[in-house]
């Protein structure tokens, strides 16, 4: 499994990973362990009951530091409890920081994004490689 600490040293690596320099995967981070944490206080448990012992004792999750989460949420789309999970608080971080894409077409036009220095067109596009037989059987 990918982890940060692997990562981190190999910047090509790490950017088709997440599709995020080291840099703005820096930036990115304080926004969401803020939005974590609020999601998830520590004197609660996962579920928001008052913890009945301190945060810490039981079973540690593979996904134990805050980098690792951000990581994972950024380059692994199979799990689903994960995604679950985490999705919310990363769009919530990105809301924080005002780079939350904007989810209705029609405000698009007048999103300060927009206005500030907005491209002249967009391109959205994904070229994949497909195998095609070679024989015409």
């Amino acid at each position: 499994m990918l982890n940060y600490n692997t990562l981190k040293n190999r910047t090509r690596d790490f950017l088709a990973a997440t599709g995020l320099t080291l840099e703005e995967f820096a930036k990115l981070l304080p926004a969401f362990q803020a939005a974590y944490a609020q999601r998830y206080p520590y004197d609660l448990t996962s579920t928001g009951q008052p913890r009945e012992r301190r945060s810490g004792g039981g079973v540690k999750g593979v996904l134990a530091s805050d980098t690792d989460k951000l990581l994972f949420i950024l380059s692994q789309s199979q799990t689903n409890y994960w995604i679950h999970r985490l999705l919310p608080i990363l769009q919530h971080a990105l809301s924080d920081m005002g780079h939350a894409p904007e989810r209705d077409a029609g405000r698009v036009a007048v999103s300060p994004l927009m206005l500030g220095s907005a491209p002249d067109f967009v391109i959205d596009g994904t070229e994949r490689r497909l195998q095609r037989p070679q024989d015409a059987c």
